[in-house]
């Protein structure tokens, strides 16, 4: 019976590798019959964030963008000097629109108020989001995002990876990030969007104010970029960018114990996720979890033989898909480590699950 179990969950993964996650490892741009620039207002919310305001908003601002654009930023009551530097960036970038908030919203926790009066603030239909802490890749960014939208298109998917750095943590949390990611690209790309990642994000104005804002998850820590596009994105209106010219990097977190709180608390949202969605990432997530456990105990008790010819089945399978998804990304360093950083993933699933029933804390993410 272990084996047969055995069997039937590698038989599952396989099954996602191959129906789902391929979408990203092949995934090739439609072909536009005509291509334009839209007007877009490129929206970042910061709150004591002059350190990364100063090393990474220049990479927005200096954008290469023959069309009309904007750059807001929303300061929310920062008590340090990103009032100051951001003065001083508007005296040298005349698209730069400073909106400062100097009162807390009551009731709602995190940055769906300094967001939504961004969005409110915003002179275009298109609005792209990204964070403090990220700069583009590229001075195509803006270029590449808004060239997502095509008749139809109200929400555009980017890719927010981390600055490669030396160190095991670096890569834990550039190869965590590259597994979500597969999996929201590959539920988009097959009709089945379901999150965002804010730190890349792009929708129209008039899908934000239709549906209300963020209303409905207002007493939500997080929820503004992946409830938000789990709410309002469908297989019709929904388009991914997988250039590295679009793609934004980030700071990763230099300790352990900060990247567990800031992943718990992006965990904490997946509760409110659809059933639909739910129930696929769940089968996934089981079936991944599952895997290793039962490979131990049918090599011990049936036929090793044929668990290790099960085993490589799933193997090669992961290992095709990983190569071609990780090229996608920019994370083909990663390669070499995958075997281990899929071990590994047995060990997150049991620090990580806690997050799906406790109550996260109020802090602004």
């Amino acid at each position: 019976m272990l084996f047969y179990l055995f069997c039937a969950v590698t038989f599952i993964q396989v099954l996602y590798h191959w129906l789902l996650f391929r979408q990203v490892s092949f995934f090739r741009r439609r072909s536009k019959k005509q291509s334009q620039q839209h007007p877009v207002s490129v929206i970042v919310c910061a709150r004591d964030e002059a350190a990364n305001l100063a090393k990474n908003l220049p990479g927005v601002l200096v954008q290469n963008y023959a069309s009309t654009r904007e750059v807001i930023v929303v300061n929310h009551n920062s008590q340090d000097e990103t009032k100051y530097l951001l003065d001083e960036f508007k005296k040298t970038f005349k698209d730069l629109h400073i909106v400062n908030l100097t009162q807390e919203a009551i009731g709602i926790p995190g940055k769906k108020y300094p967001l939504s009066i961004g969005i409110k603030e915003s002179k275009h239909e298109i609005v792209l989001l990204t964070d403090a802490d990220c700069v583009p890749s590229s001075e195509f960014w803006l270029t590449k995002m808004q060239d997502g939208y095509d008749d139809g298109t109200e929400v555009v998917l980017g890719y927010g990876g981390y600055f490669k750095k030396p160190g095991v943590l670096n890569k834990l949390i550039r190869f965590e990030t590259f597994h979500s990611a597969l999996q929201y690209f590959s539920f988009a790309i097959s009709g089945m969007p379901y999150m965002g990642a804010g730190r890349n994000l792009s929708y129209k104005k008039t899908l934000f104010f239709r549906n209300k804002g963020f209303s409905s998850i207002n007493h939500l820590a997080g929820g503004d970029d992946d409830l938000f596009i789990n709410k309002v994105a469908n297989k019709h209106n929904t388009r991914v960018v997988l250039d590295k010219e679009a793609f934004t990097l980030s700071e990763p977190k230099a300790n352990f114990s900060d990247w567990f709180r800031q992943k718990r608390r992006h965990y904490s949202t997946s509760k409110f996720y659809k059933p639909v969605h739910k129930f696929f990432l769940g089968i996934y997530s089981l079936t991944h979890f599952l895997f290793y456990p039962l490979f131990v105990a049918s090599f011990f008790f049936y036929d090793w033989r044929m668990v290790c010819s099960v085993f490589v089945v799933r193997l090669i399978s992961q290992a095709l898909i990983y190569y071609k998804a990780m090229e996608k990304l920019d994370e083909k360093d990663l390669f070499p480590w995958w075997w281990l950083f899929d071990l590994w993933m047995f060990f997150y699933y049991f620090m990580f699950a806690p997050a799906l029933w406790k109550k996260p804390k109020t802090t602004w993410s």
